[in-house]
Formats: structure tokens, C-alpha cells, sequence
């Protein structure tokens, strides 16, 4: 059932909390005007449209989703996709991109997947994260160092290769107002954390540069003035060929929308003591990029810096986010004009900053020292972000990460013949172990542990090769075994006949699993083999071959 946290949090809402969410919206909206300014131009688009996004996606997510706390607008995460889809398929190609990712969302939550989606391998989730902040980083050497130079780059090394090839046009005038920011978003937080340092860096270059009229680009002189209004609900026309061409990209953005808004969610219920939604929180981020993409806007998810603003300075309820999105606006309608003052070196001194903080370099270096299979998914996805392409990365990593995946329930998995098994060799405290019991002549016992699915059904079949006498009963022992997929019915089904063409009576084992015996049943197989051939326990399984023994005797 959709239902917004909203509605939960307004029934005991006082005046009291009212206040700390009035004043905690203030200053996550004061935090996110730079932010979605330079996430817009980082993304190849004119600044206003993340104010639109942080504006009109921002006020819906915090009154539509599944979290107390959570804020929205446009993130780092997108800007590599989304300046992919700028570059070849333009503003309106976005657009559409971001309405047909909203939709795939809203399926998402309906479809209640919400819970599926937070068990996204972490290896992968940082290795894409890292690669994303290494892009970001890339993508601002232009405006930080003020290079002259014409458009920049898609791809990485040719990024790398213009920048080295302009690099003796370097504004040391720009280069000085970005480290200068970097410096104070560095260093300001040992002042205080009641003001964020983006807004005091803002505020110290861009008063600087006007005053002493410094040589260097701002976002006036390069987009013009930003617009004072929001604009009305339009979309561009639509065709089949786009939408196919658009539906890769669509579903990127849709993916990390999610796990970002997720992840958000979840840092922000630890630091709360909360507990989200996580289906309503995706169905809330698809109405919001539905309307973000009419109004012109961008991608938008779950932020987890300003969440984090949020609950730090009080905000315990959507209103907070819901204010942010309203402060944001009237900034927007009064004070706009004056963002255009703002030096292109800022923001680039800002991002450089937020992709510092994105690159999680100490969770990849943990993950380094972890397991091959997981150094392997990181650095696959790390690698194919920064030199391929985040769609392709992603795939590529959640694919390498099943089958790694996969190869470790193989592993797991085994299958034994017991029968010969002593004492000396079995497990002493294992009170089941086949030592503990007499096994008659004429009776061949195996045991499977573990998953028995397609990737370790070829273990069975070649357990069964050790079979060089034909016994009179085959006890296969499933107490390990909690689930089988199609392949492993297939081969019980294949052991079952080859056993009874010998004239081999088979007798299943300890089925505990309830979705094992679902499975046995829906295969018929417990009807073929026979109930009372399928046992709960071991000594049963064996007085039953006892029974067959003496009635084929």
C-alpha cells in the first residue's frame, strides 16, 4: 500500500518540531543551491535546470517517499550518464530518458523490489561510486585551472589528453579562486558546522572576483543570466525509435536512482533510529523524475550529504525536505540573478571536493584487501566506469559478481558416498553421522551439502560414477540441501530412473527444506518415488531399505 511517511508523521506534528524542521530545511536549501547548480553544468546543462530538478523532484520525494529525512535533487552519480545522453541524444533526448527512468521506477515500487535492491553486491556499488568520482574529478580540470580550450572530451583518456595539450593556457587567476574554495570547504568545518562551507567559498570568491574584477569565467558570462521563474509543463515529442534507443540509458538512471535513494535511506535510518519504506520510497523517486523531466529538469534520487545536513541540524519529519524544496525556489525567484556572479572556478573547486568525498577510498582499499572474487568485481566495475561506460559497468559487474557468486555455492556444495566412512573419519560431533548407525549389505549411501542447482548438479552425477556394484537400495541423504532449482530435480529425476532400469530401489533422505519438498512434489517425483520413500530421518531410511531388502530377499 503507497502510503507516505508524511502521513504517518503528521499525526503527533507540533509546533516545537515545526521549528527544527523550518530550520533544518533552511540550511539544506542554502547547501543545495551551489550543489544542484554545478551538478546541472557538470551534466553538459544550463545551471537552472538542477534548480528546476532540486525545486520541483526535491518538494515531491520528501512528500511522496517512504523516508522521515530523506532529501532529494540531482546527485553526483548522474552526471556521468547524463552528460553521456546530453552529448548523444541532447536536452530533449533527457528528458525523455528521465520520464521513461521515472516510469521504470514507479514499476520498481509497485513491484515491490525495493527490498531486492539493497542487496546490490557492495564491491560493486563501490567500485562504480569510485569511478563516478573519478570522472567527476576528470571533468573539471578545464574550469579549475580556467584552460582555454573548446569542448572537452567525452572519453577519459582523450579528456586527459586535451587537458595536457591546453595545459600552457593555464588562468592562474581561475586557479587561485579553486583552490581557494577547496581550501575553505576543507578547512571551514573546524569553524563551524552550522554553515556549510560550499555557501562561505561562494560567497568569498565570487565577492573577490567582482571587487578586484578578476580575468575569469563565471556562469553569467558562459550560460547568461539564470531565469527567475519556473517554466510551465511541456515535453518534447516522442517516437518509437527514441524510446529504444533511450531504454539502456533509461534503466541506468532508473538503477542508480534506486540504489542511491536507498543507500540514503538507510544511512539516514541508522543515524535516526527510523525505519523507511523502501517500495514507497522508489514509487515517490519515479513521480518525481515524471515531473522533474516535464518541468525540464534532471535525474534526481536520494542525496546522502544533505539528508545528512538534515538530520544534523534537526530535521526529523518530510516537512524538512519540504521547506529545503521551497527555500530552494525562493532563492531561485529573488536572489537568482545574483548566481551568475558565481565563478565556473568555484564550482569546480566544489566538485572536485564532492568527488573526493564520493571516491571512497578507504571502503576500496578495505575491499582490495578482501576476497580475489570481490577485488575482481570491484575493479572490473572501477575500471569499465572510468574507461567504457557506466551502463556497461554496471551489467558487466553485477553479471561477473553472480557467477563469482555462483562458483562459491559450487564450492560449497558437495556431494559424498558415505558408505565406507569410519568413525576415525567422520565427524565425532555430528550425531547424525552415518558411523552411529549399522548399514546393511546391499545399501549405498550418499549425502549432498549444500545448494544443489544447475552449477553443482555435475558433482552428483559424478558422485554417482562411484557406484561400481549395483546396490539393492540408494539412500541419498538431503538434510544440508535447503533449496534445488529445475536442474537439480532433473538429475534426482535421471538418478531415480537409471536406479530403478538396475532394479535399484531409491530412497530419499532427511528432506527438511519445505521448498525442496515443494519442488519434489511438483515434479511428481515423490509420487514416482513413493512417500514412504522419502523420509524425515535417517534411521527411518534405513529401516525402510531394511523392509525392501527383506521383501526382495
Amino acid at each position: 500500500m503507497f502510503r507516505p511517511k508524511l502521513f504517518d508523521t503528521l499525526k503527533n506534528y507540533n509546533r516545537q518540531q515545526f521549528s527544527k524542521d523550518l530550520m533544518a530545511g533552511l540550511i539544506v536549501g542554502i547547501v543545495a543551491l551551489p550543489l544542484a547548480i554545478a551538478f546541472a553544468i557538470a551534466s553538459g546543462v544550463s545551471p537552472e535546470k538542477g534548480l528546476y530538478t532540486a525545486v520541483v523532484a526535491g518538494f515531491l520525494i520528501s512528500a511522496l517517499g517512504g523516508s522521515r529525512v530523506q532529501i532529494g535533487g540531482p546527485t553526483g552519480a548522474f552526471i556521468v550518464i547524463v552528460y553521456g545522453i546530453v552529448q548523444t541524444h541532447g536536452v530533449n533526448g533527457l528528458i525523455i530518458a528521465t520520464f521513461m527512468a521515472g516510469v521504470l521506477l514507479i514499476i520498481m515500487g509497485l513491484a515491490r523490489l525495493g527490498s531486492v535492491i539493497r542487496f546490490i553486491p557492495h564491491p560493486l556499488i563501490v567500485g562504480f561510486t569510485s569511478g563516478i568520482a573519478i570522472i567527476i574529478f576528470s571533468s573539471q580540470m578545464k574550469d579549475f585551472f580556467g584552460l582555454k580550450m573548446g569542448t572537452v572530451p567525452a572519453e577519459f583518456t582523450d579528456k586527459w589528453g586535451a587537458y595536457i595539450a591546453h595545459f600552457n593556457s593555464i588562468n592562474l587567476h581561475a586557479t587561485a579562486v579553486a583552490v581557494v574554495t577547496v581550501l575553505i570547504v576543507l578547512l571551514w568545518g573546524k569553524v563551524t558546522h552550522k554553515i556549510p562551507g560550499t555557501l562561505i567559498a561562494i560567497l568569498v570568491t565570487t565577492g573577490a572576483v567582482s571587487i578586484f574584477q578578476l580575468p575569469v569565467e563565471t556562469i553569467g558570462s558562459r550560460f547568461g543570466s539564470i531565469p527567475s521563474s519556473i517554466p510551465t509543463i511541456s515535453f518534447p515529442h516522442i517516437d518509437f525509435e527514441t524510446i529504444r534507443s533511450l531504454v539502456q540509458p533509461a534503466f541506468t538512471i532508473a538503477l542508480l536512482g534506486a540504489i542511491e535513494s536507498l543507500l540514503s535511506a538507510v544511512v539516514a535510518d541508522g543515524m535516526t533510529g527510523g525505519n523507511h519504506k523502501s517500495n514507497v520510497e522508489l514509487t515517490a523517486q519515479g513521480i518525481a523524475n515524471i515531473f522533474s523531466s516535464l518541468f525540464g529538469g534532471i535525474p534526481a534520487t536520494g542525496a546522502i550529504a544533505r539528508t545528512a545536513t538534515n538530520v544534523k541540524n534537526g530535521g526529523r519529519t518530510p516537512v524538512a525536505g519540504m521547506v529545503h524544496a521551497v527555500t530552494l525556489l525562493l532563492i531561485m525567484l529573488f536572489v537568482g540573478k545574483w548566481a551568475a556572479l558565481i565563478p565556473m572556478a568555484t564550482l569546480a573547486g566544489i566538485l572536485v571536493m564532492i568527488a573526493y568525498n564520493m571516491s571512497e577510498w578507504e571502503n576500496f582499499r578495505s575491499v582490495l584487501k578482501g576476497p580475489k572474487s570481490d577485488m575482481a568485481v570491484l575493479l572490473t566495475t572501477f575500471f569499465l566506469t572510468v574507461f567504457i561506460d557506466l551502463t556497461v559497468a554496471i551489467e558487466i559487474g553485477m553479471i561477473l559478481a553472480a557467477f563469482l557468486f555462483m562458483r562459491k555455492m559450487i564450492q560449497f556444495s558437495d556431494v559424498r558416498l558415505l558408505s565406507g566412512e569410519t568413525g576415525e573419519n567422520a565427524d565425532e560431533q555430528d550425531k547424525e553421522a552415518i558411523s552411529n548407525y549399522h548399514v546393511p549389505d546391499g545399501v549405498d549411501v550418499f549425502e549432498i551439502s549444500g545448494p544443489l542447482f544447475f552449477g553443482a548438479a555435475y558433482k552428483f552425477k559424478d558422485a554417482m560414477k562411484l557406484i561400481e556394484k549395483t546396490p539393492r537400495v540408494l539412500i541419498i541423504r538431503m538434510r544440508h540441501v535447503p533449496i534445488i532449482d529445475a536442474t537439480g530435480i532433473k538429475t534426482i529425476e535421471e538418478v531415480y530412473k537409471e536406479s530403478k532400469r538396475r532394479g535399484t530401489k531409491l530412497i530419499l533422505s532427511e528432506v527438511h527444506s519445505n521448498q525442496v519438498l515443494k519442488e519434489l512434489r511438483v515434479a511428481r517425483l515423490l509420487f514416482a518415488i513413493g512417500k514412504s520413500n522419502v523420509t524425515t530421518g535417517f534411521k527411518e531410511a534405513l529401516e525402510r531399505s531394511r523392509l525392501v531388502i527383506h521383501q526382495n530377499a
